[in-house]
């Protein structure tokens, strides 16, 4: 792979779903695919396909396809699954225990270390055996250990100042599950997640089903 080469977003975005694919065929012990049958599979145009792992290589061979174990521990590897990133997480409310208890964090090659919060009731408590720290240690904890994703599941007002300081103390990376897109003047990663717009996707689609449901009488 060209290291200089400028890869989309929204190549990089249909990685993981190539890679969840390519895990289903695996369980199947399906060994190689063609573009052609992933494309039935995934809803993806096979030319599609065929132009996205280009960008990486292209892995495939004309007349036989894709080795499915092969191609999915390329993906894995340019997903940088094996790096073993260190995450903490910053805000132990519901959503940061349910993410403190989604078991397939290190599969994915990030090992949650620690969660922070402020309330008194919950610091020294565990989610599934992960210490809940004062935040207050935070700053001494980053020095003293290494920590490369900070998950943020902190109210709305507060994001930008705990990403700002985290950020300042060498995070790689901010997982924000904020309602605000966040953007800092740092040489830091932001992945900002919102639920409530997949949500509302959804609820769109269904709409739209209804609508066409009704004109069709």
């Amino acid at each position: 792979m060209d290291l200089d080469k400028k890869v989309s977003i929204a190549v990089v975005r249909r990685l993981p779903r190539y890679y969840r694919y390519l895990a289903d065929l695996l369980k199947m012990d399906i060994t190689r695919v063609s573009s052609k049958e992933l494309s039935a599979r995934m809803g993806i145009t096979a030319s599609q396909i065929r132009q996205d792992l280009n960008c990486f290589g292209g892995f495939g061979q004309q007349g036989y396809g894709y080795n499915v174990e092969s191609l999915y521990n390329e993906i894995g590897n340019i997903l940088g699954l094996n790096n073993k990133y260190q995450a903490i997480i910053i805000g132990a409310g519901n959503m940061g225990q349910a993410l403190a208890n989604y078991t397939n964090f290190e599969k994915r090659g990030f090992k949650l270390t620690a969660i922070f919060d402020v309330d008194p009731e919950l610091i020294g408590k565990s989610i599934n055996n992960i210490g809940i720290r004062d935040l207050e240690t935070i700053d001494s904890y980053i020095k003293d250990n290494k920590v490369d994703v900070a998950m943020l599941c902190v109210p709305y007002e507060q994001t930008p100042i705990i990403a700002d300081r985290v950020a300042r103390l060498g995070v790689k990376g901010l997982w924000n599950f904020s309602p605000m897109d966040l953007e800092l003047p740092y040489d830091v990663i932001i992945e900002n997640v919102h639920l409530s717009d997949s949500l509302m996707v959804l609820g769109y689609k269904i709409n739209q089903k209804l609508k066409n449901g009704k004109n069709k009488k």
